[in-house]
């Protein structure tokens, strides 16, 4: 007689194993996502401090231009801070996401990378003018705040059974009313106005790191071959270190001490 146990077991084991084989290729996928943003986020650290450092100078001789803080600029601090130049550091980091994002299906993955790799290093150049506002030890501190943050918040997304597609719509909209009030604010300088952006400019960009983690996660399918995956790490790693550069600069609003 049949032990219909051993049919039974026998009928799922491949299920099982095939359950086993998607969950290690979502975990590579997701830990290829990381370590990209991780990566785009050093760069950008180091790109910054660089920057700053070619920037600054505490030798009166060298120095170019004071700024009101008593920070001294190079030649090279003034070109990219203060003259018509600024303009250039400053579009150029959105130059080149729009680029990434609108061609990366044509591209081959290496292309991609290097070109998410030049996009993290314009984005440090630009972002190196924190420096001159804010407290070396300030900006330290809402980084790794921000790490803690992001890390929860992409913990929940990753795990949650709760389909956070009608939050992410909702805080879209936001976000694009965001942006108008930001551009008002640039004609009104409103304190009012700039703390209530930033308050919510937090809450927004804490919504889509967990949004935008199911998003990614929900992308993963086995089947892709290796560009395919390839190209959709390296977006989701772009769309995970937006999130993480915003919401660091709005928290930083709320944190940093100015100098």
């Amino acid at each position: 007689m049949a032990d219909p146990l051993h049919n039974y077991q026998t009928r799922t084991a491949p299920y099982g194993r095939a359950d086993m084989a998607i969950d290690e290729g979502l975990r590579a996928y997701m830990l290829r996502v990381y370590n990209l943003m991780g990566l785009g986020l050093l760069i950008t650290g180091l790109a910054a401090v660089a920057t700053i450092m070619l920037a600054t100078t505490n030798n009166p001789a060298a120095a170019v231009a004071t700024l009101p803080s008593g920070q001294m600029l190079t030649s090279f601090g003034y070109a990219i801070f203060a003259s018509p130049l600024r303009w250039v550091v400053i579009l150029a980091p959105l130059a080149a996401v729009f680029f990434l994002s609108f061609r990366v299906q044509s591209m081959s993955v290496g292309a991609a990378q290097i070109t998410f790799w030049v996009y993290a290093g314009l984005v440090g150049l630009s972002l190196s003018s924190i420096f001159l506002v804010y407290t070396s030890a300030s900006i330290t501190q809402t980084f790794f705040a921000t790490a803690a943050a992001f890390g929860a918040l992409s913990l929940y997304g990753y795990t949650t059974k709760r389909d956070l597609t009608a939050m992410g719509s909702f805080l879209i909209m936001g976000l694009f009313g965001l942006i108008i009030a930001m551009v008002i604010n640039i004609f009104l300088q409103s304190s009012a106005l700039s703390f209530a952006v930033s308050a919510i400019g937090v809450l927004i960009f804490a919504g889509l790191t967990a949004y935008d983690t199911q998003k990614i996660k929900e992308m993963y399918y086995e089947s892709d071959d290796a560009d395919v995956a390839g190209r959709k790490s390296i977006m989701g790693a772009l769309t995970l270190y937006l999130d993480f550069i915003n919401l660091f600069m709005f928290l930083l609003q709320f944190m940093g001490d100015r100098r």
